[in-house]
């Protein structure tokens, strides 16, 4: 898959390029010093002249007045082993991993953290003269983006690992999993009243009582798992069922799960380890649970989050330590217990609050199949939903 694509798909990745830039100019230039040993990347931001373009914050499109920035390399001490990472994972929920690994390794890493699509819009901005070794993204359509600025990774980094968990041509590898599922309100819901599938939520009984998240990366990756599945058609008439049971909008997946516990709606299309968040914090009385569909489907998607290393990348062997670290049982662990997501590494077992596998009816698709988000953001355009 080329990133030198014409049309729509090269304009997607025109407006989330200056979303990227600008949020990373706030996040780095912004923010204090993580309370760990991860040194953040700084960069300069020269303004050589205005434009007009179209820019993307969280998929959503509008129309603003933004200035060229050019973003030069961090200061690299070659005395040391280092890592220059750009991170799609929040820093919050992975930097006690990152100083896990340096205090190891003995390896600094240096790091640059936003959104999976803003840093994947970084790296195509930089392109040749990125400074990434490891782009380290929270879903598989960031990688797909910038696949082929990717090295194919050392065989043994798949060994022990299901093939769905990576893309064929092996230029990245997947860490953990989630899941889509239905969160529900457990004084209004029966979880044996709720739809075999995602289709069940046309019904004129769910009008009001509905919480989604069309700007969130994760349901547009659930969109175009129904592309795949059902086709562009019927994708299309499921947005307009649900957008005819007039639907409660929200900007991500955690406010989803609080408004389903708070009967602000009974159901909620969200990631399934948001909900497992809430009952770490606020105990077993929590009124939400979640539902995964009984016949599977896109609804009970599930997706991995990955890392791969550049082309351009100086510290190669460093990058593939870091990914073999994140990939290990005590690794596997640690996400299971701080993060709830399914852990990839098999014999590990899930958080003791999650369903297993098992007992789950998953949609797995190829991460190939998961890598062009623009088709799902065009059809949600198309339908009105997104702008």
């Amino acid at each position: 898959m080329s990133y030198k694509k014409t049309g729509l798909y090269r304009s997607f990745i025109s407006v989330i390029t200056v979303g990227a830039i600008l949020a990373l100019a706030v996040v780095l230039t912004g923010c204090s010093t993580p309370a760990t040993t991860t040194e953040v990347v700084e960069t300069q931001v020269v303004v050589p002249q205005e434009k007009v373009v179209e820019v993307a914050t969280d998929k959503v499109v509008v129309e603003t007045q933004v200035k060229e920035v050019e973003v030069p390399g961090p200061v690299v001490d070659n005395t040391k082993r280092q890592l220059i990472l750009y991170s799609g994972r929040s820093e919050s929920l992975v930097a006690p991993i990152i100083a896990k690994f340096e205090a190891e390794t003995g390896i600094t890493v240096k790091a640059k953290f936003a959104k999976s699509g803003v840093i994947a819009a970084t790296i195509l901005e930089e392109g040749g003269n990125t400074f990434a070794d490891v782009f380290y993204s929270q879903d598989p359509g960031s990688l797909g983006l910038v696949q082929d600025m990717l090295q194919p990774l050392p065989n043994g980094i798949f060994a022990g690992f299901d093939e769905w968990t990576y893309p064929a041509d092996k230029t990245w590898a997947g860490i953990t999993a989630r899941t889509r599922n239905v969160v529900y309100n457990t004084d209004a819901v029966d979880p044996k009243d709720l739809p075999d599938d995602m289709w069940g939520y046309h019904d004129a009984k769910y009008k009001g009582k509905i919480g989604w998240a069309p700007t969130n990366s994760s349901f547009q990756t659930m969109v175009l798992s129904m592309i795949n599945e059902w086709g562009e058609d019927k994708t299309a008439e499921w947005l307009r069922g649900i957008q005819a049971n007039d639907p409660g909008v929200y900007p991500k997946n955690t406010p989803i799960v609080a408004a389903a516990a708070a009967g602000e709606v009974e159901v909620g299309f969200v990631n399934h380890y948001y909900l497992h968040r809430f009952i770490a914090e606020e105990g077993l009385g929590f009124k939400a649970r979640g539902y995964h569909p009984r016949n599977g489907g896109p609804g009970a998607l599930a997706m991995v989050s990955g890392a791969g290393v550049l082309e351009t990348a100086t510290n190669v062997d460093e990058a593939h330590e870091f990914i073999n670290y994140l990939q290990k049982e005590s690794s596997q662990e640690w996400f299971v217990e701080n993060t709830y997501e399914y852990p990839l590494l098999p014999g590990v077992e899930p958080d003791p609050n999650a369903r297993p596998w098992s007992e789950i009816k998953v949609t797995i698709d190829r991460p190939d199949q998961l890598g062009d988000l623009s088709r799902a953001v065009a059809l949600l355009q198309q339908e009105g939903i997104l702008p």
